[in-house]
């Protein structure tokens, strides 16, 4: 008799954006972040920016929130609970140095989205889901220059971890339009991109690979080949959906 499946079955993987760590131009960047997010379906944006000031990450905030809520794109700040409530973002993301999930959901509440970096680390991972995470997230699992990187983690960790808890991984760190299919095929329910997505595109092949845009295939080359274009609000987490649902009911 086949065995039960541990975890319901998951939707496919999808899109996670995360902006440079430096945005010297915010009027630029949130008009290519809207060709970004118009290119394909993307479930969340979370700015990260590093070495800035309160002021720096308020600015990039204002100018950066409407353009993802207008898209039903979730939007996620990096490091900071405190700010990240001050600016009524959807959630936070917290690294093992940053705030405690405890005190990111102490701070954020409820209803807000909490993911955790776990590095490569499926302890650390099972004790930030059993204590409430609503995402985890995994990596590097490739050189990175977007941050010094300590823990590489093989693909087969997603495996593991999406056949036997519930609570969705991300992929993140060094993963390029190119190599995304690579950790979405191992189980990631997000494929994390950040300087791999905001290159430039290759002059030799323009929509295959290289920058988020409006010609480039990113969003939809990190779907596996089943899955749909683009992902209804079923097929999503609810924290996507509350998002999404805010944007086009106001």
């Amino acid at each position: 008799m086949a065995k039960a499946p541990v975890v319901p079955p998951r939707p496919p993987c999808a899109l996670y954006l995360i902006t440079p760590p430096a945005i010297p131009d915010l009027p630029a960047f949130a008009k290519t972040l809207g060709e970004a997010l118009d290119a394909g379906a993307v479930a969340a944006l979370q700015i990260r920016l590093k070495d800035v000031d309160d002021a720096a990450v308020l600015a990039a905030v204002a100018a950066l929130k409407p353009v993802a809520e207008a898209r039903g794109v979730a939007g996620v700040l990096n490091d900071r609970p405190d700010l990240g409530k001050q600016t009524g973002r959807d959630g936070v993301h917290v690294g093992q140095s940053d705030a405690s999930y405890a005190e990111a959901r102490r701070v954020m509440g409820p209803d807000a989205m909490i993911g955790v970096t776990c590095h490569d680390s499926r302890e650390l991972a099972m004790d930030a889901a059993e204590a409430g995470a609503d995402y985890v997230a995994f990596g590097a699992f490739f050189p990175t220059t977007t941050k010094e990187t300590e823990h590489r983690p093989e693909p087969e960790i997603l495996t593991i971890w999406q056949e036997t808890v519930e609570t969705p991984c991300v992929a993140i760190g060094g993963i390029t339009v190119e190599s995304a299919a690579q950790v979405a095929a191992a189980g990631a329910d997000f494929v994390a991109v950040s300087a791999g997505g905001w290159k430039p595109p290759r002059p030799s092949s323009p929509t295959s690979a290289g920058a988020i845009g409006p010609s480039a295939s990113a969003p939809t080359s990190v779907r596996t080949s089943s899955s749909p274009s683009p992902r209804s609000s079923t097929d999503v987490p609810p924290w996507w959906r509350r998002s999404a649902s805010a944007a086009t009911s106001g």
